[in-house]
């Protein structure tokens, strides 16, 4: 995917990563109800941030800013739960969380931006 809009591309080499996690956890590791946690809220964070481009208003943009947030917030969750859980080593969990905090910081940043426009 290329595209000149920093968080829309993070988020989708994001889900990207997750779908594949998913398919790891549920066949190397037999692993189905937390993974699909993960790969409900991996993805929503991209697919939130597509809506928020294609928001009607400033609010309805605002709103969908902040679902992606929420759902990166809950990505972090499944991540960390997973590797305390010893389905994802330290080592598989540590670059998933450095972009979990990334798209954190980038929508924050989006997010003061809208609030103090």
């Amino acid at each position: 995917m290329k595209s000149d809009n920093v968080i829309e591309t993070k988020s989708y080499d994001f889900a990207l990563r997750i779908v594949k996690v998913y398919k790891y956890l549920t066949q190397e590791k037999k692993e189905f109800v937390l993974s699909k946690q993960l790969l409900r809220s991996g993805t929503s964070i991209g697919a939130n941030i597509e809506e928020s481009i294609g928001g009607q208003s400033k609010a309805d943009f605002f709103a969908k800013i902040t679902i992606a947030y929420k759902e990166t917030r809950e990505s972090k969750y499944w991540i960390r739960l997973l590797r305390d859980s010893d389905y994802l080593t330290v080592e598989q969990s540590g670059d998933l969380l450095k972009d979990v905090e990334k798209i954190l910081k980038i929508i924050g940043s989006i997010q003061m931006s809208i609030r103090n426009s």
